[in-house]
């Protein structure tokens, strides 16, 4: 065996930084797509800036941050070897939770653990990332990509990221704005966005033995295409919504489902009604909560079944609130209702269509 010498060392262990070197290059051309005006510098330098002077036209400015990862969906953008996907829900996982409170996206930054840095790979991912960003309307200021070689399997990576964003005290919303009556609006999702993911891979792949090329005629198209629809970014929608209808609370339907997320943003003294029967989910929930013979409850704790984001509007302006999402392309409807406190702060009733 031929001695790497010390140039090498970092090579031999497993660390390549020609292709972190490779990967920049390649991945700079989306990052620079996804700047803002206040964004100071360009990349390459240890600390994101970002020109705070822009808050001196808010008269309390309240910082909000989020931080979050993708979960399992990688192992199917991994086992399909297509990566250009998964950034855009890493970006709608961070920042539509920051936009139930009402707070605009300045900057983002992303974590990218890898076994091995293949440089088109990375790019890929960053690229993303960084399209994701541009429709969510805020910088990609910075981030790190890290080899883990023995750590990780060559060709495995997780990616996470953090960001954060404004809005002006005044204007904050939450739970202390909802009132009895209030109409609660539901927007679709684009699919199973990236949650759930760990019930579905072992349903589908592992249980049922399905393979990500199978052709699932409820689906149109194949497996792994449905899996890798990317989750739909909210923010710009959200933050018109809440500028232009008197919106009092909003909540991002991740992780513990639909229920669970609502009940965050309710006060103690109310509770909400939803109607199953104002919707159908798309094909996909259909097929994991058959193919699996999953129950209702736990289907509905898990996954998003069709409502990425819900809105707690004013019922006076649910319709204008609708029309406003419909400018951005985004179908809502109202689900349900606000009323006096029960037992159960979001009861979820009747059956959805053809279920």
């Amino acid at each position: 065996m031929t001695d790497p010498g010390p140039d090498n060392a970092y090579a031999a262990a497993g660390v390549s930084i020609e292709a972190a070197d490779e990967a920049i290059e390649l991945m700079r051309v989306w990052i620079e797509k996804a700047r803002r005006p206040e964004m100071v510098g360009g990349l390459g330098g240890f600390a994101g800036l970002f020109d705070a002077s822009a808050l001196t036209a808010y008269t309390r400015p309240l910082l909000a941050t989020s931080t979050d990862g993708v979960g399992t969906k990688v192992a199917i953008a991994q086992a399909m070897d297509r990566h250009d996907t998964i950034g855009f829900d890493l970006v709608g996982m961070v920042v539509d939770d920051l936009v139930v409170c009402g707070a605009e996206p300045l900057f983002m930054t992303d974590y990218i653990a890898c076994g091995r840095v293949v440089s088109e790979r990375i790019a890929a991912i960053v690229k993303g990332i960084a399209e994701a960003c541009v429709l969510a309307g805020c910088a990609l200021v910075g981030g790190e990509t890290a080899e883990h070689p023995g750590l990780l399997h060559p060709d495995e990576y997780d990616i996470a990221g953090a960001a954060t964003g404004v809005v002006e005290a005044e204007r904050l919303l939450g739970s202390e704005r909802v009132r009895s009556g209030d109409a609660v609006i539901a927007m679709a999702s684009s699919g199973l966005h990236s949650n759930g993911y760990s019930l579905v891979r072992h349903v589908l792949l592992n249980a049922a033995g399905w393979a990500l090329d199978r052709d699932v005629p409820e689906l149109g198209r194949p497996l792994g295409e449905e899996l890798l629809e990317p989750t739909r970014i909210y923010a710009k929608a959200c933050l018109d919504l809440a500028v232009r209808t008197q919106t009092h609370a909003m909540s991002h339907v991740t992780g513990g489902g639909l229920a669970a997320n609502l009940a965050r943003v309710l006060p103690a003294d109310v509770s909400v009604t939803i109607d199953r029967g104002t919707w159908t989910p798309q094909p996909i929930f259909d097929v994991v909560r058959r193919v699996g013979e999953v129950s209702q409850p736990d289907l509905e704790m898990t996954l998003n079944c069709g409502v990425g984001m819900v809105s707690v509007t004013a019922a006076d302006d649910a319709d204008s609130a609708i029309a406003v999402l419909a400018e951005h392309g985004i179908d809502a409807w109202v689900a349900g209702q606000v009323g006096s406190a029960q037992a159960d702060r979001v009861s979820l009733v009747g059956q959805h269509p053809g279920w």
